[in-house]
C-alpha cells in the first residue's frame, strides 16, 4: 500500500514526472518534495495512502474489531497474545517491566524474524512485546503493541488500587492490628532506598516519591503474579523516603525474586534490605527496623538480609538516645536553618572513603564540604577527630 511520486505530484497540482518511484511514508514524501510546505505534502500523502487502502478498510476494521474484543477479555494480555500468534502464525511473548512473562502463545516458524516492541507510558516502561514470525508482520506487531500497552496500564491501575489498600493495611499492622496480616506462615519485610542525597526542592521530592511508588508497583506485581498478598508503601525513614514491602514468609525465594524484579525494572541505583521472617502483628515494627538496618549494609543495586541482632539496637531505641538526638539536632538547627549541615553530617557518618570521594558523592567542592564539617563542629562543640565526639554525633544524627 505505497504511494508513487507521480501520484503525489498530481495530488499537489504539480507537473507530471517520468520518475515513478514508490514512497513508503510521509517523511519520505517530505524529503522527495522539499520545495513544498511539509504539512501540505503530509496531508496529500495521507489522502493517497487512505485511498489506496479504501478497498481493504472493511477487512481491516473487522481485523481490528477482533483485536479489540481480545483487549476486553478478562485476561487481555493472554487473549491478545493468542490473537496475534494466530493471525501471524508465529510465537508471541509479553513481558512485564520487571521481566516476568505475563503471556505466551504460539510457536516460532523456521526462519522466523524477531520483532520486539517496548511498551511504555510517559517514558516509563510497562512491558515488552516480542513476536517471532515470518517477515512482514512488524507493523501489525506495533499496532497490537498499543492495545497491549493499554492492557498493561489496566493491570497497573488495578495494582495501584491494591497498593492504596495495602498502604492502609500496612500502617494498621504497624499499629498492632493482626487482622491485616496477609495469609501464610509469618511475614518478611524489605525496604528500598534510592542512592544519592535527599532531594531539597518540592518538585524533586515529588519526583523521588513517584519513582519509589513505581518501584513499589514492581514488587507488588511480582508477588501478585505468584498468588501472594503483598502490602507495600512509601514511608519516611530519616532524611530519605523508602519503598517498603511485606509478604508472606512462606515464599522462600521472595527476597531474591523481588531483587531480580527490581533490577529488571530500573537502571536507578538503589539498595535493598530484607528482614528475617517474623510472626505476629507485634513483630512488624521489629521487622521494619531489621530491614532498614540491613539496607545500610547492601551494596549499590544489591541486597542484604538481616542476620543477627545489633548490640547497639537497645541504645539506639532508648528514650535517652531520643532526648540526646533532639538536643543536638536543635543545637545544630540554630545555625543551620536549611538543614545542609545536618545532611552533610549524616552523609559523613555513612561514608567509609575519603573526604574527596564524599564531596564527589554530594556534588560539592571539597572546600565546601570541609567548611560544613568545621561549622558543624563549632555548633556542636567538638571535633570529628575525637572518637567520643563522633559517637555522640552518631547517636544524634545516625540511623
Amino acid at each position: 500500500m505505497t504511494v508513487t511520486l507521480a501520484a503525489l505530484r498530481g495530488a499537489l497540482g504539480l507537473s507530471s514526472t517520468s520518475r515513478d518511484e514508490r514512497i513508503g511514508d510521509a517523511e519520505a514524501a517530505v524529503r522527495a518534495l522539499p520545495e513544498l510546505p511539509a504539512a501540505d505534502v503530509r496531508a496529500a500523502f495521507a489522502r493517497l495512502q487512505a485511498d489506496s487502502l479504501r478497498p481493504h478498510l472493511p477487512g481491516l476494521r473487522a481485523l481490528l474489531d477482533d483485536a479489540q474484543r481480545a483487549l476486553n477479555h478478562p485476561q487481555p494480555e493472554g487473549s491478545l497474545a493468542r490473537w496475534l500468534a494466530g493471525v501471524t502464525g508465529g510465537e508471541v511473548t509479553v513481558r512485564a517491566s520487571w521481566g516476568d512473562v505475563v503471556a505466551h502463545a504460539g510457536h516460532a516458524p523456521d526462519g522466523a524474524e524477531l520483532t520486539e516492541v517496548p511498551l511504555a507510558f510517559e517514558r516509563r516502561p510497562v512491558g515488552t512485546l516480542q513476536l517471532r514470525a515470518d517477515p512482514g508482520w512488524a507493523d501489525l506487531a506495533a499496532l497490537i503493541a498499543e492495545l497491549l500497552r493499554l492492557a498493561r496500564l489496566q493491570a497497573a491501575a488495578a495494582g495501584a488500587a491494591r497498593r492504596r489498600v495495602g498502604e492502609r493495611q500496612f500502617e494498621a499492622l504497624l499499629a498492632g492490628d493482626a487482622a491485616q496480616l496477609p495469609p501464610g506462615e509469618g511475614f518478611t519485610v524489605a525496604t528500598l532506598r534510592l542512592d544519592g542525597p535527599p532531594p531539597r526542592s518540592a518538585r524533586a521530592r515529588e519526583a523521588r516519591t513517584a519513582q519509589l511508588d513505581v518501584l513499589c508497583s514492581v514488587g507488588e506485581g511480582f508477588f501478585y503474579r505468584r498468588g501472594l498478598t503483598c502490602l507495600t508503601a512509601v514511608r519516611a525513614q530519616g532524611d530519605h523516603d523508602v519503598s517498603v514491602w511485606l509478604w508472606p514468609a512462606a515464599d522462600p525465594a521472595g527476597a531474591a525474586g523481588l531483587h531480580e524484579a527490581l533490577l529488571n525494572a530500573t537502571t536507578a541505583a538503589f539498595r535493598l534490605g530484607v528482614s528475617r521472617a517474623h510472626a505476629g502483628a507485634a513483630a512488624a515494627p521489629d521487622a521494619l527496623r531489621e530491614a532498614a538496618q540491613a539496607l545500610t549494609l547492601a551494596p549499590a543495586r544489591g541486597t542484604a538480609t538481616f542476620t543477627q541482632p545489633d548490640p547497639l539496637r537497645p541504645l539506639l531505641d532508648s528514650p535517652e538516645r531520643a532526648a540526646h538526638a533532639a538536643d543536638w539536632q536543635a543545637r545544630l538547627r540554630a545555625g543551620d536553618p536549611d538543614g545542609k549541615l545536618a545532611a552533610t553530617l549524616r552523609a559523613y557518618l555513612g561514608h567509609a572513603g575519603s573526604l574527596a570521594a564524599l564531596a564527589d558523592d554530594l556534588n560539592l567542592h571539597l572546600n565546601t564540604l570541609r567548611y560544613r564539617l568545621r561549622r558543624a563542629e563549632e555548633l556542636l562543640g567538638g571535633g570529628l577527630s575525637d572518637p567520643a565526639f563522633v559517637a555522640r554525633v552518631y547517636l544524634a544524627f545516625g540511623p
